[in-house]
Formats: structure tokens, sequence, C-alpha cells
């Protein structure tokens, strides 16, 4: 049985084909250029801009029945901090701040001494060589985080804040 002969296509028809083609590629390609060249500045955010250390009125407890608590910056390694709170009232008296100087190695961190009141630099072990720095209660000389109560009466503490000075 003989063999059937496919569509067949003119020289003309590929022509058109492909210059249609090369045309949209072109069409394509300056829209894209034309995309990229005149938006704005874009600011990508990945993650939250505070941290939510919790309940206002539990970690205010916690914090005086065991002192101030450090929360390690799991992502980055950068912005360990550490959260006090003075007082009674659990809606205000609250202190966030770097739990080490950023030229100390990531070992070094501020301890608490209850005893002195004051937030000594230590570090977590005997080869670690740290700075002899003290802060007082409210961490006042190391870099500071502006906390809040929102209105659930949560704590939240701006990590991401930056003093003028860029620190």
């Amino acid at each position: 049985m003989p063999v059937a002969r496919g569509p067949q296509i003119s020289a003309k028809n590929a022509i058109i084909v492909g210059i249609a083609g090369v045309v949209t590629a072109l069409l394509l390609g300056a829209g894209v250029i034309w995309l990229a060249t005149s938006g704005g500045n874009v600011t990508v955010q990945i993650g939250d801009t505070d941290f939510d250390a919790g309940s206002s009125q539990r970690m205010s407890e916690e914090i005086a029945d065991n002192g101030p608590l450090l929360f390690s910056d799991v992502g980055g390694g950068r912005r360990d901090i550490i959260l006090q709170h003075l007082g009674d009232d659990a809606s205000s008296g609250w202190f966030a701040f770097e739990a080490r100087p950023t030229d100390q190695p990531r070992g070094c961190f501020y301890q608490w001494d209850p005893a002195t009141q004051t937030f000594d630099l230590t570090g977590a072990d005997s080869s670690i060589v740290c700075s002899d720095i003290t802060v007082d209660a409210t961490g006042e000389g190391a870099g500071q985080f502006p906390v809040t109560i929102d209105d659930g009466g949560s704590v939240r503490v701006d990590i991401n804040f930056t003093t003028e000075d860029g620190q």
C-alpha cells in the first residue's frame, strides 16, 4: 500500500512564520527591557520587621523569676538580643539590646549579674577571649532596639532598627 504524503510547506509560508517569530521575540525582549528600566526603587523584604517575644505579662514574670532573656538570632547570628523588663507594670519598662558588641566574637555575650544589677561581657567557654565591658540593667551602651506592646499585649522588638550612625 502506498504511503500518503504529509502537508506541504511552501518556502513563502516558512519565511512568513520565521519573520513572525523574530518580530514576536523582538517585541517581547523590548517589553522586558522597558519593564526592567521603567520601575522605581525596589525594596525586597524577607521575613518579619519585628520580633514577637510573647505575652508581656508572661515575659515580665519570667524575667522577674529568672533574669533577662537571651534570644539568639538563628538566621544570621548578627542580631542576638537580650530582653529586659524593669518595674512592676508589664506594659512598660521594656528594654531590648544587642547581646554582644558587633566587634566581639560570636561566643561573647552579656551575662546578667543579679548582685550588681549589671551585664558583664563573658565568653561561652574559657577559650573565648572577650573585652572587659559592663552595661547597666537597661543595656545603656549596647545597641538598643525599640520595644512596644501591641494591642494584644505582646512584646514586639524592632529587630531591623538601625541608628543614624548605621549601628
